[in-house]
């Protein structure tokens, strides 16, 4: 078993987290990863109001009695559903393990200390990791350019982002973006990471609540089938390559606005695409790592089969150095 700072902090047996996905993060999937020793997350703003969540977590502990985590994204919008009352309501349901990502969470983190919650705010870069450290945060969770939705501008892969945010941390981090297998959460721990964050490859399993088209898209995918939108608004995110995405940049390389493309980034689109499995309805995010994503099993399988992978490779590697 791989026992890092990361899953001594937060109670786990494997250094293996399941993404807060939109719309995927539910109490199934969540209750997979965690049963079989990860740490499963259940998507905040997937459920409709605050209540909604208490009764997630609920569904989820009925499923499993280890720990398990709620996402909330903070993004500044016209009109922002009620963060607070979502901290409120996770807080209430018993959760004591937070993934923040967005915004800067300092506004919330008495509220969620004073109540024993421990954060892991995630970041696309090292120098909003060392700020993430300054405010408070108990962990990190390093997001590379491979990664799905928004990974920053800064476009620095995880090869360099990961050792270079391991120089600068003194509280532990995950790795995200790019990891699909043990070879990714052996490579990351040895750059410097306590553990790894995977998301389109939990996407692509038995209890992910998306479409079975959803999960043979990625499975058929290579490395080359994501699209990066919004680049010409300073809001880079990553989806996948279908007609939709195709439009977007080319509406926004030919100068459009934010307005020309609305319609076609709609969330309720992207939502049609998950739970429809019309591929073409709007825009959905993976990642490049759907390259090595070739096959659809139990989440539980995943974590189980990618912490042994990684054990047998640190370990042949171990052997394979001749000492001096």
């Amino acid at each position: 078993m791989i026992s890092t700072r990361f899953t001594e902090a937060f109670g786990i047996e494997h250094p293996v987290v399941q993404g807060g996905m939109m719309w995927v993060g539910r109490a199934e999937l969540a209750a997979a990863v965690s049963e079989a020793g990860g740490l499963g997350i259940i998507t905040a703003l997937t459920q409709p109001t605050p209540g909604d969540l208490v009764r997630e977590v609920a569904r989820a502990r009925r499923l499993t009695d280890k720990p398990i985590g709620v996402n909330l994204t903070i993004l500044p919008t016209i009109s922002p559903p009620p963060y607070e009352d979502y901290l409120r309501a996770a807080i209430d349901a018993g959760v004591t393990i937070l993934e923040t990502a967005g915004a800067n969470p300092a506004p919330y983190l008495d509220l969620l200390k004073t109540h024993g919650v421990r954060v892991i705010h995630k970041c696309t870069s090292v120098r909003h990791a060392v700020k993430a450290e300054q405010i408070g945060v108990d962990a990190v969770s390093i997001d590379g350019f491979e990664c799905a939705g928004h990974p920053g501008e800064d476009d620095i892969g995880g090869l360099v982002l990961i050792p270079a945010t391991a120089d600068r941390l003194s509280i532990p981090f995950i790795a995200s973006g790019g990891i699909a297998d043990g070879r990714g959460l052996a490579a990351a721990l040895a750059l410097g990471a306590d553990g790894v964050n995977m998301g389109s490859r939990f996407l692509c399993s038995v209890e992910a609540p998306v479409d079975e088209a959803v999960k043979r898209r990625i499975v058929e995918g290579t490395e080359r089938d994501t699209q990066l939108i919004f680049r010409t608004l300073g809001n880079t995110a990553r989806v996948a390559t279908n007609g939709v995405s195709r439009e977007v940049v080319r509406i926004l390389d030919a100068g459009g606005d934010f307005a020309s493309v609305r319609e076609l980034v709609a969330g309720a689109r992207g939502r049609r695409v998950f739970e429809e499995g019309d591929l073409e309805a709007g825009i959905w995010s993976v990642g490049v790592v759907q390259g090595l994503i070739r096959d659809i099993p139990p989440a539980g399988e995943i974590v189980r089969r990618t912490v042994a992978e990684a054990e047998d490779i640190l370990r042949r590697r171990s052997l394979a150095v001749t000492p001096v």
